[in-house]
């Protein structure tokens, strides 16, 4: 080794920097080949202390005689060197000699690098300023110039001031209008002023330093394209800091319409206040005004169409003339989801409909009032001379259709095929996928154990844990023996079988998590997380010892479900073999064949005894054992939470001396109060793998995962309920735990956890399971504790109405209306909780809809109250849909 590789090798920068600035391109190209070795070398242990002191040295030292700016730029931004580079200044200085177009090659490409790569400005700034070359506008360009910038404040002066002496400041500062998700970086600190980015950029523009009618355009365009809420709201901040005047504002009508029409509603809410000062001043013709309202009026926040039906009432107050195209625009919102909504627009047609000028515009009226709820219908028969409500054909329930199990496909059959999919389950958490993938592991390593290796070497080498180094022997095994406290990832169990396969984790290890069993903390969701951890820790042992023929517990249906003459021939299989079945998937295999369909189950139980063994007489025993009761329970409350409590599982254990000790655990009394601090299993989705392990007792685990369900609601928490709609779709009873979760699901704070719970509702309802009264009955109950707010009830019950289901959502209400109303009902000054009159509104809408008669308790008197709030209006509204009233 020579002198100068001894020093990069030893990390003795200074003195390795003095040797190549003595040498020609020439000499220092010689060491490109030597670097690569060294830094071959560096990455079989790039963490210790040797591996960091050398980064630095042998990174400059490889840019410095790298002569190609392709070949300086990829060893620039090597990931390997990212976190024990050398310093720009460095790197800048053993560059600086190079000539200006050279420079700007390179620059060019660190620019193009993604903002992931974590390229340092201070190094492509400095090549900015050696190549003398105009600044890149790539996104890491100007994130970083972003960043540096308002990062100097130690330079002294303001923003502002920094900005102004940036000679790049133009180009750069256009970009920012073109870089996507830089709201976060421009938006902090949130106030305005000469040292925050809306305050610095309004005042440059207002000094001639940037163009202002090019900023403008620039914030309209970038808010018409839009973006990231936080995106939104920086360059809506910037715009009112702009302060566009009138002139500046009529020159950008079309703009301001296009924002008021599809915009987010923040910034739709600031287009309709320009275009609501254009209209009042007669900046805003009538035409563009209509064609303005329509566009709102389609909306669904009712701030903004609240707000244009009082601009078009004082639009036609002033303005007799207009009626023919205004009033018609107004009359859009008799179509408005909000029946208050149709009711402003109603009293606004009224009002003026006398201005209208022309039978065919009242004809035009009288129509469009069609489109109103039947109580303002009535009232438009008189005033509007609107058509009275035909009597209408009997209502049909829009559900839709049951879902149907899917069957899964045949093992992979080829070891291309098998490791295929295997690398695809390591990037999904598919359920079905994942079954099948590890049961054509299994099976291919039984058959072509070599073959299967060499197949997966592609996937296998791309973990973190393969080691190529044969001397690496079991460093990666501690990341596998640390699972034995519960996988947290359905992958971390496929992961262990690779690793298994190519030997990197020792049989002995294997046996001892077979032997003892999972070593996680108790929680609720231990029994159901080690029945499929002790699989996956058997399977990896036989894949080191005697490999398995095939999986017996492979499930035949998509919910889990495994055909009993399926896993008779399965067992068949292993008879002919001579195979050692494994315990723990034979447990697995006994918990999912299907017991419903007694017929099927007792053939397959005659055959399952002929095979004389062992396996083959307890499944029959299985198969035929008579219907066991269900377990008790009863209900837990938490503060606002309330949980189902399991005692004993009678059917399981019937099962006891057959199951595997982690299997064991499942015939237990469930609580669900036995939360662990310490309960790894914050993941949600290895939820769904533990869904399929008792594909014909959903309710199980419904309970085991109630206090996560109850979180979505009580604690804003995310995901969980992503396991709601396979709930629905698999077997077993339908009871309290379900429905609890479903009402939690229902409350949830995130869309898309209320989504899946309305999705969940439909599936059950379509199946025929949906108990109606009791998910009204609890969702009442929870909304009174505080567990479930009533304006998010209101967004998913009005979601699932929306689908035709409008029969199931109001017997679902009837039974929730009760708990809410009766407070108010017995008075003492009680406040309603605040939602409860949208809940109404659905509970109405529903009602006119599905043509329901009857009472509700306590509804009368709430109807009754003093005043004309929501609560109220859509009270009476609902009193009079049950009583017929709307019809008449």
């Amino acid at each position: 080794m020579s002198s100068l590789a001894e020093l990069v090798w030893a990390g003795r920068t200074a003195e390795a920097v003095e040797v190549l600035d003595g040498m020609t391109d020439a000499e220092r190209r010689v060491f490109v080949p030597v670097w690569k070795e060294m830094r071959k070398e560096l990455r079989k242990e790039p963490w210790n202390s040797h591996a960091r002191r050398a980064y630095p040295a042998l990174h400059m030292a490889g840019a410095a005689c790298q002569t190609g700016a392709a070949g300086v730029a990829s060893w620039l931004t090597a990931s390997d060197m990212r976190w024990s580079g050398a310093s720009p200044a460095l790197l800048l200085h053993v560059l600086g000699d190079r000539e200006a177009d050279w420079l700007t090659d390179v620059v060019q490409r660190l620019a193009e690098r993604p903002a992931t790569a974590w390229v340092p400005y201070e190094l492509m700034s400095g090549l900015v300023r050696l190549a003398g070359c105009p600044a890149p506008t790539t996104d890491a360009y100007v994130r970083g110039w972003v960043d540096h910038t308002y990062g100097s404040w130690q330079l002294g002066g303001t923003l502002r001031d920094r900005l102004r002496q940036d000679p790049h400041l133009v180009p750069l500062v256009a970009a920012l209008f073109e870089t996507d998700d830089i709201g976060g970086r421009l938006g902090w600190p949130n106030h305005d002023g000469p040292d925050t980015w809306t305050g610095a950029l309004a005042g440059l523009a207002a000094d001639g330093v940037l163009d202002r009618r090019t900023m403008l355009d620039a914030c309209v365009a970038r808010l018409l394209r839009g973006g990231t809420t936080a995106d939104q709201r920086l360059f809506l901040r910037l715009l009112k800091t702009l302060a566009p005047s009138r002139d500046e504002s009529c020159e950008r009508i079309a703009d301001w319409l296009a924002l008021a029409s599809d915009a987010a509603s923040p910034v739709a809410a600031h287009a309709q206040s320009v275009l609501t000062s254009l209209a009042l001043d007669g900046g805003l013709g009538v035409r563009q005004l209509a064609e303005m309202s329509e566009a709102v009026l389609f909306r669904s926040e009712k701030k903004l169409v609240r707000a244009q039906l009082v601009l078009l009432g004082k639009a036609l107050t002033r303005d007799a003339a207009a009626a023919g195209e205004l009033l018609p625009t107004a009359a859009v919102a008799f179509g408005h989801e909000d029946s208050d909504v149709q009711e402003r627009a109603l009293k606004l047609v009224e009002r003026h409909v006398e201005k209208a000028d022309s039978a065919e515009l009242r004809e035009r009226l009288a129509s469009d009032a069609e489109q109103l709820i039947p109580a303002l219908r009535a009232r438009a028969v008189e005033t509007l001379g609107a058509a009275p409500a035909s009597a209408s054909a009997a209502y049909a329930e829009v559900l839709p259709p049951a879902p149907e199990p899917v069957r899964l496909a045949p093992a992979p059959r080829t070891v291309e095929e098998a490791a295929e999919e295997i690398g695809a389950v390591l990037a999904s958490s598919d359920v079905t996928a994942f079954e099948r993938a590890v049961d054509g592991l299994v099976r291919h390593a039984h058959g072509d154990r070599d073959a299967l290796l060499a197949a997966l070497r592609p996937v296998v080498s791309r973990q973190w844990w393969d080691e190529s180094d044969p001397t690496a022997g079991y460093r990666s095994e501690p990341y596998f023996t640390s699972t034995r406290m519960g996988f947290v990832l359905a992958t971390q169990g496929v992961e262990l079988l690779l690793a298994t396969l190519a030997g990197k984790v020792r049989t002995s290890t294997l046996r001892r998590a077979v032997a003892h069993g999972m070593t996680t903390r108790d929680c609720v969701h231990s029994a159901l997380s080690h029945t499929f951890d002790a699989r996956m820790w058997e399977v990896a042992y036989r894949l080191a010892t005697k490999p398995l023929p095939l999986l017996l517990s492979t499930p035949t249906w998509n919910t889990g479900l495994l055909d009993p003459d399926e896993l008779v021939d399965r067992l068949d299989t292993y008879r002919r073999l001579g195979a050692e079945v494994a315990a723990t998937d034979f447990a697995q295999a006994l918990l999912r064949v299907r017991r419903s369909d007694r017929a099927a189950a007792e053939a397959a139980a005659e055959r399952a005894a002929a095979l004389g063994t062992a396996e083959g007489a307890r499944l029959a025993r299985w198969l035929t054992a008579p219907e066991s009761v269900p377990p008790t329970h009863g209900r837990r409350t938490a503060e606002s939470r309330v949980l189902v409590e399991y005692g004993e599982v009678p059917e399981f254990l019937f099962l006891h001396k057959d199951l595997p000790a982690d299997f064991q655990r499942l015939a237990k009394p469930v609580s669900g109060l036995e939360e662990s601090r310490y309960c790894p299993h914050w993941q949600t989705e290895i939820r769904a793998y533990w869904l399929t392990q008792l594909p014909e007792h959903r309710e199980l685990v419904a309970a085991r995962l109630l206090w996560d369900l109850s979180a979505l609601a009580v604690d804003d928490s995310r995901g969980t309920a992503a396991v709601l709609p396979s709930l629905a779709e698999s077997g077993g009873e339908a009871g309290d735990a379900l429905h609890l979760g479903l009402a939690y699901g229902l409350g949830a704070r995130h869309p898309e956890d209320r989504l899946a719970a309305v999705d969940a509702l439909l599936v059950l309802a379509a199946r025929g399971q949906l108990d109606a009264p009791r998910l009204g009955a609890d969702l009442g109950d929870l909304v009174r504790r505080g567990a479930v707010k009533p304006l998010r009830l209101a967004e998913s019950v009005r979601t699932a109405a929306a689908t035709g289901a409008n029969a199931t959502v109001w017997e679902v209400l009837r039974h929730a209306l009760p708990v809410l109303l009766a407070a108010l009902a017995t008075g003492g000054g009680v406040a309603p909780a605040r939602g409860l009159g949208e809940l109404l509104a659905v509970a109405a809408e529903c009602a006119e809809r599905s043509g329901a008669r009857g009472e509700v308790p306590h509804l009368a008197q709430t109807a009754a109250r003093r005043g004309s709030s929501r609560l109220v209006a859509q009270a009476r509204r609902l009193r009079g849909a049950l009583a017929g009233e709307a019809a008449a």
